[in-house]
């Protein structure tokens, strides 16, 4: 997925069909003098739906979708004929979508699985038709009642990657460069800073044909919360993310420091995040030989909180081990 098709956040002002006016018909017949009222339902009006697609992974085909509109119910009629419903309009999104009020900001509902409907907009309801009000004392009812107004109202989008594992760490880290030597994934690479702009995805295969998914997020700078670099914005996609997958290079000046920093960010953005199981992998080892990578292994294990591996993408190493790694804290 190229980095302009990557769409997760949209805007679209819904309105529902109104429901369709009661009849208040009497019927006229040849040699039926007084028939009686016989005035249909007024039909529904059209739903605005929400509905999950599990074939989806962005919200590009939204992008330029500014209005939803469903259709109006149709009027009832003679002989109790009821309106047709109004046409509902469908509204598809990938899973992990979370809907929201866009004055209020309130989350009204998110789309987990394939096929789920939710109704953000509901049709007006159709009018009753006269031969409702009909009884022993109002013989010949001459009214019916109006269908239900609409509703409409301005509602955001936002997508909110399903994966396994996220990656976090800072640009360059070597986030992209993983996820394409683990994965089939192909993001940009390039030898300068903020070089992933939108998130990426990739399948990881492991033994006996099994799976999981991990996810790429532009990196993040110390001040993210501040709105340095590209800010939060993306964070959003690892909020679901079993495992917080810390890459940080062997070549940083201090190990420890740039995964506080990152723990930092993710606190500002959300506490919640912390609750997740950790791992740090330390990236572009392939530059240490043996003698530096046992004096900093040896530092490492004083300072680092949580469990770390070396690893190289380019060179391969410790890739496998990786795997064994992540696969045994997404199972346990």
């Amino acid at each position: 997925m190229t980095e302009g098709n990557f769409v997760d956040y949209v805007k679209v002002h819904v309105s529902s069909g109104k429901g369709g006016q009661g009849s208040a018909h009497l019927h006229r017949e040849k040699f039926i003098e007084k028939g009686g009222p016989d005035g249909g339902d007024g039909g529904r009006g059209g739903h605005i739906i929400v509905r999950g697609n599990s074939n989806l992974w962005t919200l590009l085909h939204l992008k330029f979708k500014r209005h939803a509109r469903a259709g109006h119910g149709g009027h009832g009629s003679k002989s109790r004929s009821t309106g047709a419903d109004g046409e509902d309009v469908y509204l598809d999104v990938p899973l992990g979508t979370v809907i929201k009020d866009t004055e209020t900001d309130e989350v009204l509902f998110e789309i987990t699985e394939d096929q789920e409907e939710q109704i953000v907009a509901r049709g007006g309801k159709g009018g009753l038709g006269n031969w409702h009000f009909k009884n022993s004392r109002n013989q010949t009812p001459r009214y019916a009642q109006p269908g239900q107004p609409l509703e409409e109202r301005d509602i955001t989008i936002e997508l909110k990657i399903l994966a396994d594992v996220g990656l976090v760490g800072f640009p360059n880290a070597g986030k992209s460069t993983l996820l394409s030597v683990i994965t089939a994934a192909k993001p940009k690479i390039a030898d300068y800073e903020f070089t992933t702009l939108k998130p990426n995805l990739g399948i990881v295969e492991y033994r006996d044909f099994q799976t999981f998914v991990m996810a790429d997020i532009p990196g993040i700078i110390e001040g993210a919360a501040e709105g340095k670099g590209l800010g939060h914005y993306f964070l959003r996609h690892i909020e679901r993310n079993s495992i917080l997958l810390f890459l940080i290079p062997a070549d940083a000046d201090d190990i420890r420091k740039q995964y506080d920093i990152l723990l930092d960010e993710l606190k500002r953005y959300n506490p919640e995040m912390l609750d997740k199981e950790r791992m740090i992998a330390i990236s572009k080892s392939d530059m240490l030989d043996a003698e530096l990578k046992a004096e900093l292994k040896a530092e490492l294990d004083k300072t680092l909180p949580i469990d770390y591996l070396f690893i190289s993408s380019v060179a391969q190493q410790g890739i496998t081990q990786l795997k064994d790694k992540l696969w045994k804290i997404l199972n346990d």
